[in-house]
């Protein structure tokens, strides 16, 4: 029997059966089902979940904006379950904060299978995060931020960064996998309002990629997300290179 605890959100029941009675066979019998943003900040408060499937269109609140909520008490992966399938309603899904986005109508196999890799992933990421960040170091693959020093070390060698250098890229590893805005990384970093001149962190970001990128024309870790802005991806130690 598998111990891992799952929350499904969605406003019709009939899928929400048919979700357990797939997982139930699949022997996750720690579920927890919720139809309503309402109902599922209470379970998410109550218990610590491995892994939440979100619908977008609920009946009292936004899936996207329920997202950016439930990440205030959790960081398990959030997989959203949603007819809306345009390009843009996938890259904000993942843009605020989901780690997948799945269509409907849907194979429930495939969701399955999804879960399956999520909690893989979540568990030897849990692993490497633990190795990787330890009393303010940050550790990946290319590089090395050592926050209380004020250092970084990129493929071993310490190199020369600005103070504003340091903080955005400290920035960036504090807050993965989330797409923000020129103008409010502008806001969060240089502590100052943008007036429509976004130069300054396009510059920024340029000076960042020189430096810890392996080709800092393909980037890998800071990558511009047409439209909607910049996120920070992290690749950590061990994984494949």
């Amino acid at each position: 029997m598998r111990t891992e605890k799952i929350l499904l959100v969605d406003d019709e029941v009939g899928i929400l059966n048919m979700l357990e009675l797939v997982l139930k066979k699949e022997q996750f019998h720690q579920l927890h089902k919720a139809m309503t943003g309402k109902e599922s900040i209470e379970l998410v408060k109550e218990i610590k979940f491995d892994l939440i499937l979100l619908d977008v269109m609920l009946p009292d609140r936004d899936g996207y904006e329920l997202c950016r909520e439930i990440r205030n008490y959790t960081n398990a992966p959030i997989v959203f379950l949603t007819a809306r399938s345009s390009d843009l309603d996938i890259l904000t899904g993942l843009g605020i904060g989901g780690d997948d986005y799945i269509t409907k109508p849907f194979n429930p196999l495939e969701v399955v299978a999804r879960i399956n890799a999520h909690l893989r992933r979540q568990k030897l990421l849990s692993k490497t995060q633990n190795d990787s960040k330890t009393d303010g170091i940050w550790k990946f693959q290319t590089f090395t931020l050592f926050e209380k020093e004020g250092r970084i070390e990129v493929n071993g060698n310490s190199l020369s960064f600005t103070a504003k250098e340091f903080e955005l890229l400290l920035f960036f590893c504090k807050n993965k996998n989330q797409i923000f805005t020129a103008e409010q990384l502008y806001e969060k970093v240089w502590g100052e309002e943008v007036y429509g001149d976004v130069k300054t962190v396009v510059m920024y970001v340029s000076k960042l990629r020189k430096k810890i990128e392996k080709d800092y024309k393909n980037p890998k870790y800071v990558l511009n997300i047409r439209g909607l802005g910049y996120i920070f991806v992290p690749h950590y130690l061990s994984e494949t290179k």
